[in-house]
């Protein structure tokens, strides 16, 4: 049995924030910043390092649909391009982000592609029906961030034919009640409709909900009818805005209410299930009818009592497929139909893992000192595996770890970073034929390393001794490059250890007694 949960009013939280939320909104490929209703766009430079800046000349609806960042696509199959966002650890977020394609590409349709949140995979991408229809299409999660950042990602899959692209990137950081039933270290959600029942205006968002979801109109031509209400709510778990409480679909004579309701047929999936009810028609007299609510003829809850205070019920893992129809039936003798204000559905994903924090740290401190790092170098080293970082191999298993890391003929400059070192698991390094310059850090952290190729770079000084220590090691390839001094006695004698030390260098012959 799916956990189905009541919550009735209780009057402990605020409707609203009298604050605009802590967010942070992103212009994506904006050369100027702006403000919008009152809202700062901030440019996007800040938040990743490559990609290219792209001006739409077609008419846009609004603003931040007038440029996109675009990644390049040749030769980056299962390469992902990240915005990395500073966040508080452990909070939980709404990330929504926007595509219009605006034929940036040349192409009359828009890319597919994947999109991805640190270790996690969202979605695909498919913007092309919207596109169509001259519409900006957005996609809409909840995920709280492991560390100090979150990192976003648009990612070029097997069916992306042009380059992916994005608008813009919002990220709110959410009070801890909402959807506070998820359990956010294994799961998190992504959005696949959330409606006011019996609503025709334009969408419902940020101020009249604290936190800018949106809530888009449903239903005015369903078979049932809206009606206008003015209820009082005073607040829910998941605070909805007092707004979609205004309005409702019920039916014009007693009788079941049918709402086909998402609109679209469902992947086989489980699915995070919010429904939203205030009623005040028989407040005068007291009396509220027991409501009975069925999913596909699933009964979802029994006798629900339903009062001008409001109430919401909820199923965090609910199994849907296909066609969805939500049927509502007041108890016999009721003088009114059922009656239905608002509504959510999610996705519910399962949270991808993460790569050692060590390696983490490791692999980033690697990048600043590489002149010209791998484009994909943002976001998780590892995760999910598909999309792992060019040139790093990682482990199985539920604790990931670097193991090895090959970027050999990848045109690197720059230097070999000390916290090399701190890639403990890992067993081999292929770091030829670059133009890496500055000297070999000490590696004798490096307890399990069995293969090191430094060859044909740009290296000077002398071979560390630490090297001669690691007992694992049995390849060790460093000609080509312009290193002097003597060729350490430990690894002159080394048994088994295959080292390459010419041509090239400018070795003593024999280490000074």
């Amino acid at each position: 049995m799916p956990l189905l949960s009541l919550l009735f009013l209780l009057s402990l939280l605020s409707p609203a924030l009298s604050q605009p939320p802590r967010a942070t909104l992103i212009d994506c490929g904006a050369t100027v910043s702006s403000v919008i209703d009152g809202r700062q766009w901030l440019l996007d430079a800040d938040f990743v390092s490559v990609g290219t800046q792209k001006a739409l000349t077609t008419p846009v609806l609004s603003p931040v649909l007038s440029t996109v960042r675009s990644f390049q696509v040749s030769g980056n199959l299962r390469r992902k391009f990240c915005y990395t966002v500073p966040a508080f650890r452990n909070g939980k977020y709404l990330i929504r982000t926007t595509y219009f394609y605006g034929g940036i590409n040349g192409l009359d349709s828009p890319p597919v592609f994947d999109q991805i949140v640190d270790g996690t995979f969202w979605s695909m991408v498919n913007t092309t029906e919207d596109y169509f229809r001259g519409m900006s299409s957005y996609y809409e999660g909840v995920f709280v961030a492991r560390g100090k950042s979150i990192s976003v990602c648009v990612a070029a899959n097997t069916y992306t034919d042009s380059d992916p692209f994005i608008s813009a990137l919002e990220l709110v950081l959410l009070a801890d009640s909402l959807y506070n039933s998820t359990d956010f270290g294994t799961y998190a959600l992504s959005l696949v409709a959330r409606h006011s029942f019996g609503y025709e205006g334009s969408i419902i968002r940020y101020p009249d909900d604290s936190f800018d979801r949106y809530w888009e109109p449903f239903g005015v031509n369903n078979s049932t009818i809206a009606r206008g209400r003015n209820v009082s709510v005073s607040g829910f778990w998941n605070l909805p805005p007092l707004k979609v409480f205004q309005t409702g679909l019920t039916t014009a004579q007693p009788g079941p209410l049918n709402v086909y309701w998402p609109p679209a047929s469902l992947p086989n999936s489980t699915y995070y299930i919010a429904l939203y009810f205030a009623d005040d028609r028989d407040s005068s007299s007291g009396n509220s009818s027991a409501l009975t609510i069925s999913i596909n003829d699933v009964i979802y809850y029994r006798d629900l009592i339903v009062t001008p205070a409001g109430v919401m019920v909820f199923a965090n893992q609910w199994l849907l497929f296909g066609p969805t129809n939500i049927t509502l039936t007041l108890a016999a003798g009721s003088n009114t139909g059922p009656l239905i204000n608002a509504g959510e559905v999610f996705d519910v994903l399962i949270v991808g893992g993460r790569t050692h924090t060590r390696d983490v740290i490791a692999l980033e401190q690697v990048k600043k000192t590489f002149q010209n790092p791998p484009l994909d170098w943002n976001g998780d080293p590892c995760l999910p595996r598909e999309y792992a970082w060019t040139g790093v191999t990682c482990s199985e298993g539920s604790r990931i770890r670097v193991v090895a890391l090959n970027l050999t003929s990848m045109g690197l400059s720059g230097s070999l970073s000390p916290y090399l070192a701190n890639l403990t698991a890992v067993t081999d390094i292929w770091l030829g034929n670059n133009s890496l310059s500055g000297t070999i850090p000490d590696l004798s952290l490096l307890k399990i390393l069995k293969t090191l190729h430094l060859e044909d770079n740009k290296l000077t000084g002398e071979i560390p001794t630490s090297l001669g220590n690691i007992e694992s090691l049995h390849e060790l390839f460093l000609q080509g490059n312009n290193l002097t001094g003597p060729v350490p006695n430990n690894l002159m004698g080394k048994p088994g250890l295959n080292l390459k030390t010419a041509p090239g260098n400018q070795f003593l012959s024999r280490r000074p007694s």
